[in-house]
């Protein structure tokens, strides 16, 4: 089969480079509630929402136009993606992904200390190591395993935001029909979802390993729009809770946490903090697969062999101990609100910019040409 793997299913197709977006999207900041107070919260509670649309809209058209431009030259990993469309300037994107691996596992490794330290009084470092080990499990294991995760977590993550949205409808709706109905300025709420959407669409690039399973540049393209919706829908119904305590919510650390608190049903305060984990888990995989599959298309070409499970951990393990070094040190809240902004930026300059620009052109010149094959 030309441009897929041999068996490729319409979940695969279509919804699994959604999740796998979600995914890497969802991290730290996002899971706990923190990014949605940063970016979205200072607008209000319809400012807010109407700056996370604008991010999903974004998503969906940058998501649709790299799907299509990486199946059209054949890139099923970040730098044979940027060898083709930047050339000899690829190098700029690698070292800009770098700095966005360091920053968001160390937010990952900053909130998974932070849910340790909430849940069990456990010293932060404890949860850390914890969710670096899973990290580390995952991806040594390779595609199969790391799209496992995706597609088992996402269920796990739809279903409890699904939940979150019911228990605190009961408890405390008309708190959130006070804040909505509650006149509040919307200042900011487009520089908040363009910033938002511009650090997080780097997503669209660091799942590429998996649209091996497209089979054609129509399912590039549905499977981009899908991907914004399904990647903005449990930030949607965890900023409506939020709403509730509008807008001291905002000074929380983990909001998250602070509204479990005030539903106080302790099991599902449970189920959620394991579905923060298991969102940082994915997300965190996610971020070093990347890397990995990077390191193993140059070591394919030039070897003609297979990255092995000993060297990805190597690979791996390198990058998280210094991330989670640089989670202990600076902490969350002070990681999202200045390293986020600047990676936002960066994004727009070395991948946002040229990808709607140089790629869109190509495509549209070359949309009638077959496209390369992909193989597994």
């Amino acid at each position: 089969m030309s441009g897929a793997v041999a068996g490729s299913r319409w979940f695969q197709r279509f919804l699994l480079p959604g999740f796998a977006m979600k995914a890497v999207i969802i991290g730290g900041g996002y899971a706990t509630g923190r990014e949605l107070a940063e970016y979205f919260l200072p607008a209000g509670p319809w400012g807010g929402l109407a700056g996370m649309l604008l991010a999903m809209c974004l998503w969906s058209v940058i998501a649709a136009t790299t799907f299509a431009y990486a199946r059209m030259v054949g890139a099923l990993d970040y730098r044979a993606f940027f060898a083709d469309l930047l050339g000899p300037a690829w190098v700029a994107f690698e070292i800009a992904y770098l700095i966005f691996v360091v920053l968001i596992l160390a937010v990952f490794g900053a909130s998974a200390g932070a849910i340790g330290a909430a849940m069990f009084g456990w010293p932060s470092f404890v949860g850390a190591l914890l969710l670096g080990g899973g990290i580390l499990a995952t991806v040594s294991l390779g595609n199969a395993a790391v799209e496992g995760v995706f597609k088992y977590v996402s269920f796990l993550l739809y279903g409890v935001y699904a939940l979150f949205l019911i228990l605190s409808l009961a408890t405390f709706g008309d708190r959130i029909a006070t804040g909505f109905a509650t006149p509040a300025p919307w200042d900011g709420w487009a520089t908040g979802g363009l910033t938002y959407a511009s650090y997080n669409i780097i997503g669209a690039v660091v799942i590429l390993p998996v649209l091996r399973h497209l089979t054609s540049r129509r399912d590039a393209v549905i499977a981009g729009v899908i991907a914004g919706p399904l990647a903005m829908l449990p930030a949607i119904l965890f900023f409506t809770c939020m709403i509730a305590f509008y807008p001291g919510i905002g000074a929380e650390t983990l909001p998250s946490d602070f509204l479990l608190r005030q539903l106080n049903v302790p099991a599902f305060h449970w189920l959620f903090q394991i579905m923060i984990f298991a969102a940082l888990l994915e997300s965190g995989a996610g971020a070093v697969h990347a890397i990995n599959e990077r390191v193993a298309g140059v070591v394919r070409s030039r070897r003609g062999t297979e990255l092995g499970a000993r060297s990805r951990a190597l690979i791996a393990a390198g990058l998280l101990l210094v991330c989670m070094f640089v989670a202990e040190r600076v902490g969350l809240i002070a990681l999202i609100a200045s390293g986020y902004r600047f990676l936002a930026w960066l994004f727009l300059a070395v991948f946002v910019l040229p990808l709607l620009t140089i790629g869109l052109a190509r495509l549209l010149r070359r949309r009638s040409a077959p496209s390369k094959e992909i193989v597994a």
